[in-house]
């Protein structure tokens, strides 16, 4: 008994040292998030001290979910740094409003503002949830310049095996990525008992895919094309005919087409359910810097150092405006939030957002953690009124070149 005895004492040591060992190999981000784990993976009930600590990190707790890498290149598009903005009001007691951790201002493709708070810093990753819509809705396009889609207007069930016979019998790539489906789906964030509480949970018992596994017991609550109703789920949807029309998962595709051609700084990551595929309605890891980068990609038109990754015009239609919606100011387009007004935005819960002014030619990619998932009349608000006062600093300069210009002018004659 005393030999057993000693022999688990040695045992317990040698653990504790591994355990101390493996502690000392995390990074701080990493041991913060450990510290604050909440008891449910579900991110719409996390406290606020466990949103923080694990906004940074979820990629690298994979005993809590799994990710996939969208690999960088060897080459880093620049940023170049540009005159700075003026603002009328307190970039840093607005950071802190918002609980803002960053923020990336690129007009004219150069950084003309930055500022990171809440502990978060240039090079790290933070998770984007809806923002990563608006990157599938683009992997569409990508997939019809390739040939690998036909066209928006093909059926899901021509792409997706196991949708026959259910509400989807009928609905188009297109219906799916305006969310106008009409198939029932109720995205409450507050109700536990809600399908975007739910879905990620669901273990289907044929070994299908779990989304479409999901999807396929819906019910039909309106007719295909008729009615607006935000669905997280249908954009899993179009991340599987990502899938499954080019053969790619959609993190290799996407490092393909658009992170390592592009110049992204670093790797991202793309979160995954339970058998191993990203959730294409949620949740890329990456700098904001690079999440600024794609905004610029979208300037561009998705053409790459002459190049083009997705449909001549793709960008213009996928921000039209397809259906009002119950959201002020925002109307929806293919996964995009379009204004009215030539702009538009990428936007997630918790006040993750990527906003674009093609007549500008101005970015702002920001990241933050709301106290709650929406916010629209609150910090929601707050942020589109700094997104105005943006446009307006971009406006006065600009008249200001122009006043300068004349006054040049005139003295020549």
């Amino acid at each position: 008994m005393r030999s057993l005895g000693k022999l688990l004492g040695i045992v317990l040591i040698i653990a504790i040292g591994v355990a101390a060992i493996g502690w000392m190999m995390l990074d701080k981000d990493q041991r913060t998030a450990i510290a604050h784990l909440p008891t449910d993976r579900d991110v719409l009930f996390w406290e606020d001290d466990q949103r923080d600590a694990l906004f940074r990190a979820m990629d690298r707790l994979p005993w809590i979910i799994g990710s996939n890498t969208v690999a960088a290149g060897d080459e880093t598009r620049a940023l170049p740094q540009g005159e700075p903005l003026s603002l009328p009001l307190d970039v840093d007691a607005f950071m802190l409003a918002q609980n803002g951790a960053a923020l990336v201002v690129v007009l004219d493709g150069e950084v003309v503002l930055e500022r990171y708070g809440n502990g978060f810093a240039p090079d790290g990753r933070w998770t984007s949830f809806s923002v990563a819509k608006s990157l599938t809705s683009t992997l569409v396009g990508a997939a019809l310049q390739d040939g690998y889609i036909e066209s928006v207007d093909d059926p899901v069930t021509r792409y997706v095996e196991g949708l026959q016979g259910s509400a989807y019998e009928g609905v188009t790539i297109r219906h799916v990525l305006t969310m106008g489906s009409g198939v029932d789906w109720n995205e409450d964030y507050l109700d536990p008992a809600s399908d975007v509480a739910q879905f990620l949970d669901h273990k289907p018992d044929d070994g299908t895919n779990a989304t479409v596994s999901y999807l396929s017991q819906l019910p039909r609550a309106a007719e295909p094309g008729t009615r607006w109703n935000y669905n997280t789920g249908e954009t899993n949807l179009i991340g599987v005919i990502v899938r499954e029309a080019t053969g790619r998962s959609l993190a290799d595709y996407m490092s393909e087409k658009i992170w390592r051609p592009y110049g992204m700084q670093q790797d991202a990551t793309w979160l995954t359910n339970d058998t191993g595929e990203e959730l294409g309605g949620c949740c890329i890891q990456a700098a904001t810097r690079d999440m600024a980068r794609f905004g610029q990609f979208v300037l561009d038109d998705g053409v790459i150092d002459g190049a083009r990754v997705v449909p001549k015009g793709w960008f213009a239609e996928a921000t039209q405006i397809s259906f009002e919606t119950n959201r002020p100011r925002r109307s929806y387009g293919f996964q995009w939030w379009p204004y009215g007004d030539g702009s538009f935005a990428a936007g997630g819960i918790f006040g993750q957002g990527i906003f674009i002014d093609p007549a500008r030619n101005l970015v702002i990619a920001s990241n933050a953690n709301w106290p709650k998932a929406r916010d629209d009349l609150g910090k929601a608000a707050d942020r589109f009124a700094f997104y105005q006062a943006v446009q307006a600093a971009v406006d006065a300069r600009a008249d200001a070149k122009n006043a300068d210009f004349h006054v040049d002018d005139n003295a020549l004659r």
